[in-house]
C-alpha cells in the first residue's frame, strides 16, 4: 500500500495518475477533502481509501503493517501568505510527525521541498547538504521548508529512505483550484482567452529587463517520474535532498510566447509592475542544478518548455 498526502492537489493528484499508469492502485490518499474545486482532480483515479488530513496520524498507527511507502506532498503553498503560524503548523510540524511515524514504523518517505529555500539564490541552487543552513528564503513558506529539510538532516534517527524533493516552478493539468498560486501558463491562458492579451510583471531589478525574469519551468509529468523512480530504487538511491526542476531557466517571456503558439495565436504582451505585496521578495532567477539526480541514477531527458506547454494547453482547450 502507497500513501499519497496533498492527493486532492496539483501534484500529488498527478502523481496518484502516475501510480495507476504504473499499475499501482492500492493506494491511501489523504488530504482536506472538503474543497469542492479540488475533486475533479481525483474523481476519475483509482484508489482503496480516503484519510482526512487531520486523521492520518491515527490511521497509520493502525495501519502501518499495510504500508510500504509515503510520498508526503501536502503542504500551504500560498507564497504571498505571511501566516508563520500557518505554516509552522502545516509544513513543519505535520512534516516532522510524518517522518517521526515512518521512523517508527519502518517507512519509507519522499517529502515535498522547494525551490523556494533558495531564497534570492544568493548561494547558488545546488541541492548540497552543507549550503541547507545557509539559505535564506524569502517568505515564510519558504523559511517553513528551509527549516523542516534543516531539521531532517539533523536528526539522528532517519527512515531507512528519504527524499526531500526541491520543486522548482511546476506546471501542467490539475491545478485550476491553484488560483493566484497556478502557473503563468494557466493564467497566460486564462487571460488571452478573455482579453486577448497577457500582462507580465515589469521588471523592478535593472540586471534583468521586462519580461526576462527566470525561472527553471518543469512539467508536472516529469515531477510525478521522478517521485515514482524515486520509489522504485529506493533500495540503492541515496537518501537526502533533490532538486526537480528541468535544469534549464527559461525566460517569462519565452513561457508567454510559446502559450501564444500553442493557442494558436500572435503574442500580445503588455507589462505591470509587480504587486508590492510580493515585490521585495520576488526571485529573478531560478535554475535547478540536476547533479545529484543524475548521479543518482536517473537519466531521462525532461520535457522542454515548449512541448510541455503545447501538451497542456492541448488539454486545457479540450476541456474548456
Amino acid at each position: 500500500m502507497i500513501i499519497v498526502t496533498g492527493a486532492a492537489g496539483f501534484i500529488g493528484s498527478k502523481l496518484v495518475e502516475r501510480l495507476n499508469l504504473e499499475g499501482f492502485n492500492d493506494i491511501v490518499i489523504v488530504d482536506d477533502f472538503s474543497r469542492e474545486d479540488k475533486r475533479g482532480n481525483y474523481e476519475g483515479l483509482k484508489f482503496t481509501l480516503k484519510v482526512e488530513r487531520e486523521s492520518f496520524a491515527e490511521w497509520i498507527t493502525e495501519n502501518e503493517n499495510q504500508v510500504q511507502f509515503i510520498f508526503h506532498l501536502g503542504a500551504r503553498t500560498d507564497t504571498t501568505k505571511t501566516d508563520v503560524e500557518l505554516f509552522n503548523k502545516l509544513n513543519l510540524e505535520y512534516t516532522k510527525e510524518v517522518w517521526n511515524l515512518c521512523v517508527k514504523y519502518g517507512l519509507a518517505l519522499v517529502y515535498a521541498s522547494s525551490a523556494a529555500t533558495y531564497g534570492d539564490g544568493t548561494f547558488g541552487y545546488s541541492d548540497s547538504h552543507e549550503v541547507v543552513g545557509d539559505l535564506k528564503p524569502l517568505n515564510p513558506y519558504g523559511e517553513s521548508k528551509n527549516d523542516f529539510d534543516k531539521w531532517a538532516l539533523a536528526q539522528d534517527r532517519k527512515p531507512y529512505f528519504w527524499v526531500g524533493l526541491k520543486f522548482f516552478n511546476v506546471f501542467g493539468p490539475n491545478e485550476g483550484h491553484k488560483n493566484r498560486m497556478a502557473s503563468v501558463v494557466l493564467h497566460t491562458f486564462r487571460q488571452v482567452s478573455s482579453t486577448g492579451k497577457m500582462n507580465l510583471f515589469r521588471s523592478h531589478n535593472p540586471d534583468f529587463n521586462d519580461g526576462e525574469q527566470t525561472r527553471d519551468f518543469v512539467f508536472v509529468d516529469d515531477v510525478t517520474k521522478v517521485c515514482f523512480y524515486m520509489m522504485k530504487h529506493r533500495l540503492k538511491t541515496p537518501s537526502g535532498l533533490y532538486n526537480l526542476g528541468s535544469g534549464k531557466g527559461r525566460t517569462y517571456l519565452e513561457l508567454v510566447n510559446a502559450t501564444f503558439k500553442s493557442m494558436g495565436l500572435e503574442p500580445h504582451i503588455e507589462f505591470v509592475d509587480t504587486p508590492e505585496d510580493i515585490r521585495d521578495t520576488y526571485q529573478y532567477f531560478t535554475e535547478a542544478d540536476l547533479s545529484k539526480l543524475r548521479e543518482a541514477g536517473y537519466n531521462e531527458e525532461f520535457t522542454s518548455l515548449e512541448d510541455g506547454i503545447e501538451n497542456y494547453i492541448s488539454s486545457l482547450i479540450a476541456s474548456s
